[in-house]
Parts: structure tokens; sequence; C-alpha cells
């Protein structure tokens, strides 16, 4: 357990670390934000994430957001008009930064994912420091861009606001236009049968996430293990690397696609996004570290 102090705050963290961490070893980082109701405890609990960790051998920091600054425990990453989402991305960083400090984090191998709020201020935080971040992935989220106060992120919660943006358009809205090229690969997971966040936000988030750099979409497939439910998978690739990919979660409503059983915000029938997303990120710790 512990806590961090930056524009937006204090906000308290507790970090996973695998078992028998070796002097000097250097291991990955995943921050992972937790949504709306929940604690960084719970999000542990219900995404199994430290069980992955403790396999494949890396650190997750569980940052959690202090019911003051949001009495349903949402990261405000939607108020840029008042600059309070780029204050708590900012006091998030220090969570960051203080976890490389105090313990032995591969600074070159850290990647961000995040569920529903926790998925907007996952993409905003890979848009203000994108050379921290080596991938971000976003379960159940507003697209980058669609919502900059309260009201309009009620809207674009409901599918409003969330149409595909030019280029210049994306730049405005996301604040990043001068950091497009060095953006993280990005993973969207995302239910169909999502009632809290509309599906429409998906492909949204992957095609502004593709204009922004310059990736373009392949063909989609459905992949299915089993009997847990189908996902359509499209990959948009820039010089054959994969910067985006999309994953839409047939019957999957607003849940952790594949998290432990009979918790909320928990789907245990859906593919495993935990595994997911850990793949894709070291999927890109490993590209980057051959070139």
């Amino acid at each position: 357990a512990g806590a961090a102090l930056g524009p937006g705050g204090a906000r308290r963290y507790h970090l996973y670390r695998p078992p028998d961490v070796q002097a000097g070893e250097r291991l990955p980082l995943l921050v992972m934000l937790h949504g709306c109701g929940q604690t960084g405890r719970d999000f542990a609990a219900s995404t199994r994430m430290n069980l992955l960790a403790a396999r494949e051998r890396f650190f997750v920091l569980y940052p959690e957001q202090d019911r003051l600054a949001h009495p349903q425990g949402c990261w405000n990453w939607y108020d840029r008009r008042f600059g309070k989402a780029d204050a708590e991305a900012a006091t998030l960083m220090a969570a960051v930064d203080q976890a490389c400090t105090l313990y032995l984090v591969d600074r070159e191998r850290i990647a961000v994912a995040g569920l529903s709020a926790g998925a907007g201020m996952a993409a905003l935080m890979a848009t203000r420091y994108p050379a921290r971040f080596k991938a971000v992935a976003m379960h159940s989220g507003v697209a980058p861009g669609a919502a900059r106060s309260p009201a309009t992120a009620l809207g674009a919660m409901r599918g409003r606001h969330v149409p595909p943006m030019p280029a210049t358009a994306v730049g405005k809205a996301m604040g990043a236009a001068a950091v497009f090229t060095t953006l993280p690969p990005l993973m969207v997971v995302h239910g169909d049968a999502d009632l809290v966040v509309s599906a429409r936000n998906a492909l949204s988030a992957a095609e502004v996430w593709a204009t922004a750099t310059g990736a373009s979409p392949g063909i989609e497939r459905t992949v299915q293990r089993g009997k847990r439910h189908a996902m359509r998978v499209t990959e948009f690739k820039r010089k054959g690397r994969t910067f985006v990919m999309l994953c839409e979660v047939k019957g999957l409503g607003h849940a952790w696609s594949g998290g432990a059983p009979r918790l909320p915000f928990s789907d245990a029938a859906g593919p495993n996004a935990s595994r997911l997303i850990w793949g894709f990120a070291s999927k890109q710790f490993k590209a980057l570290a051959a070139s």
C-alpha cells in the first residue's frame, strides 16, 4: 500500500509484486484503473490480474480514486474544460513514478489499462504522457475526445458525440496533436450488450486512435473459444505493425470480460480480457526490444 501526491491531490494505491523477485531483476509494470463504484482491490479481485502477474512476472499498480474527488469513485477523465482531468492524470503519473522509484520496475516496459471511467483515464494518460507507456487498453470506455465536461460525458456514454473524426478534429479533441506518431498502441475491448457505455464508443475509439497513428483497418475476424462469448477482432496497422486492436464481444454487458464469477462489473462467460490485455502489452514490449 502507498499514496502519491500530485496536482490533483493525494491518491492511495496498492501494488502487487510477484513472488521471488531477484535482486537487480527489473520487471514490467501494468497500471490498472478501476471503474465507477469500485476500489482498486475490487478491481484486482474481479480481473484476477494478480494471478496472471504471478505467472507472467510483472508488477501491477492499482491507484484508487478518492471519494472526495468523485462521490461514485469515478476517475474525472472527462473534465478537461477546467483542468481537473489533467491534474488527476498528473497525480496518477506521480503514483507511477513512485512505484518506479520504490520497486524494480523496468521503465521501458510500462502499460496502462482501465475499465469504464478507468478506460477514459487510461486513454488520457496515454495521450498526455505517450513516451511513458508502451501500450494502453480501454475496456468499456468512452472514445477519446468525445467529452470535455460532465454533460458531454453523459451524452458520449449514451452514444452521442462519438462519430469518426477527421485528423484535425482528433488533434483538437485529444489535445495531443504534436504526439500522434508517438502514441502507444491501443487495445479496445467492449461488449455489444453494454447498456451503460454505448458500444458505439468502441469503433469510434479505434478509429480516433487509428487516425492519430496513421493506421488502416484490416479484415474483421470472429474468434470464439469453447462456450465463451464470441469476439469480433479488427486490427488497424501501419507498415505491418498493429497500432489498434478492436475486440467487440458479443453478449457482454458493462463488465470485465472473463472476470471472476459473481462479482459486480465482471462477466466470467466472456473471453479473458486480462490475458488479452497482457498479451497485447507484452507483444509491444517485445517488439520495441527487438527494434
